[in-house]
C-alpha cells in the first residue's frame, strides 16, 4: 500500500473530502461517545449509524436528544428524529446536523461487525496505555547502572591569592605624579658654542 503524504493546501483538502470513497466517508462520520459509554466500552469515538440515540452539542438546537433516522453520506449530514423546522409554505423538514456536532448516548449493538470494531479499538487502547505506563527493560537497566556507578570525586578548589588593594589616597597621588611628568617638557641638550678669535687687521696700527 502506497503511503499518503499529508496535504496542507485547502483546495486539495476539499477535493479529497468531496471525492472520498465510501469506506473513507464512513470514518468521517465518527462522533464522540458519552462518558457512561466511554467508561463501559473503553472507546472514545465511533462512526454514527441510523438507530443510535444522540444529543446535539452545538448550534441553535443544543441539548436536543433523539434517534438518528437517516444518514446522508454525500453531504456529510445526519438527521435526528423530532429535529425539524417549518418552511414558509408550512411544510416541515428535518434539520441537517454534522456528525461531529453530536454525542452518542445509546449504541445499537445488534450488528456483529460493530461489536468486533469495539473489541479491536478497546484492545488497541489497552496496549497503548501499557506501553506508556511500563518503561522498557533497557531504560530500567540503564538507570540501575547509573545508580551503581559512583560519582567522580570533586577536586578541592584552589583559593585565589588576595592582592592588597591600594587606598584611594595612594591612587590619587600616583595619578598626580603621572600628570606632572607628562606636563614637564623634556629639556633639549645644547652644545656650548666656543667664542671665535678676533681677526687682526692687515694693516699695522
Amino acid at each position: 500500500m502506497q503511503a499518503m503524504k499529508p496535504v496542507t493546501k485547502p483546495t486539495k483538502q476539499r477535493k479529497m473530502l468531496y471525492q472520498a470513497p465510501d469506506h473513507i466517508r464512513y470514518k468521517l462520520f465518527a462522533a464522540p461517545l458519552s462518558p457512561e459509554l466511554r467508561a463501559s466500552h473503553g472507546v472514545k469515538t465511533l462512526p454514527v449509524r441510523s438507530g443510535d440515540s444522540v444529543r446535539v452539542m452545538r448550534g441553535d438546537k443544543k441539548g436536543f436528544e433523539g434517534k438518528i433516522t437517516r444518514i446522508d453520506r454525500k453531504k456529510y449530514r445526519v438527521y435526528v428524529e423530532g429535529l425539524t423546522r417549518e418552511k414558509v409554505d408550512g411544510t416541515t423538514i428535518f434539520v441537517p446536523v454534522h456528525p461531529s456536532k453530536v454525542m452518542i448516548t445509546r449504541l445499537i449493538l445488534d450488528d456483529k461487525w460493530r461489536k468486533k470494531i469495539l473489541e479491536r479499538k478497546k484492545a488497541a487502547r489497552k496496549k497503548v496505555e501499557e506501553v506508556v505506563e511500563k518503561p522498557s527493560k533497557k531504560v530500567v537497566e540503564i538507570k540501575e547502572e547509573v545508580v551503581k556507578e559512583k560519582p567522580p570525586e570533586k577536586k578541592p578548589k584552589r583559593r585565589k591569592k588576595k592582592v592588597a588593594k591600594k587606598l584611594p589616597t595612594e591612587k590619587v597621588k600616583e595619578k598626580a605624579e603621572r600628570a606632572e611628568k607628562e606636563e614637564k617638557p623634556k629639556a633639549k641638550k645644547t652644545k656650548a658654542k666656543r667664542a671665535k678669535p678676533l681677526k687682526k687687521p692687515k694693516g699695522g696700527t
